[in-house]
């Protein structure tokens, strides 16, 4: 073979093995430049990610303070609503026993009224006499009949179910009453009838009722039982009397 064989053979093997090269470090920039693209998309993927993990972040924090406000909130309309219950339990007030007992004498003092003009028109003393029992029946039955249903034993809860019933009786009387004249014979019998249920209710309850509640309930519950009670007979003698004693009397007079 000749020099010049040679030298093209030899040039024809630089020149594939350049051209090999070549496309070898063509391939290589080219996947270094995906690479580096790559790169670069997942970085510019990451600090997305980022930025939206900061963005929840500080939305879960803005929340969690609103919480914490509204908590903050919610725990001192409790703390004031608990502030305000507790200016109800003076020790001043008088315990649900002696409230209750208070208002029997006031009634005593007018079935005396009422006793002493007995050929008399009694109709004034019998509105005051009305207005009284409303009252009592009222919170007796809303607030110290219903706690001594629940806490009390067998024999106290029997005991109040019955003064229910009487409450029921007195409540008829009352409305019929309020219908009447008061120099109507009718009237008159029905008002001494009423005055002897009464004092029989009250007789029971005193004697009995009474004694196995103060027994049974702790004292300091009597003294909040009696402040609660108190405040309610304020409001509904404001109101007129209960709302059910007044719908009585109107069915009455119809």
């Amino acid at each position: 073979m000749s020099m010049a064989s040679k030298k093209s053979g030899s040039g024809s093997s630089n020149g594939t093995k350049s051209k090999s090269a070549g496309r070898s470090s063509n391939g290589t920039a080219s996947k270094k430049a995906s690479a580096a693209k790559s790169g670069g998309a997942a970085s510019r993927t990451g600090s997305r990610s980022s930025a939206k993990a900061v963005s929840k972040t500080r939305k879960t924090a803005s929340a969690s303070n609103t919480s914490s406000r509204g908590n903050s909130n919610r725990k001192g309309i409790i703390a004031s609503a608990v502030d305000a219950v507790t200016g109800l339990f003076s020790d001043d007030s008088p315990n649900a026993i002696e409230l209750l007992k208070g208002d029997h004498r006031n009634v005593e003092a007018l079935f005396d009224r009422a006793k002493a003009n007995e050929d008399g028109n009694n109709a004034a003393t019998f509105r005051r006499i009305k207005e009284e029992l409303d009252v009592h029946a009222h919170i007796e039955e809303q607030i110290f009949y219903p706690h001594l249903l629940a806490k009390g034993d067998k024999e106290l809860k029997k005991i109040v179910r019955e003064g229910i019933e009487e409450h029921g009786q007195v409540k008829d009387f009352l409305a019929e009453l309020s219908g009447l004249s008061g120099d109507s014979p009718t009237f008159k019998a029905k008002l001494t009838v009423l005055m002897e249920d009464v004092e029989h209710h009250v007789e029971e309850e005193e004697d009995e009722m009474f004694k196995m509640a103060e027994d049974q309930i702790p004292e300091e519950t009597l003294q909040r039982l009696g402040s609660l009670m108190e405040a309610e007979k304020a409001r509904v003698k404001k109101m007129g009397g209960p709302p059910e004693a007044k719908r009585k009397a109107s069915a009455a007079a119809k």
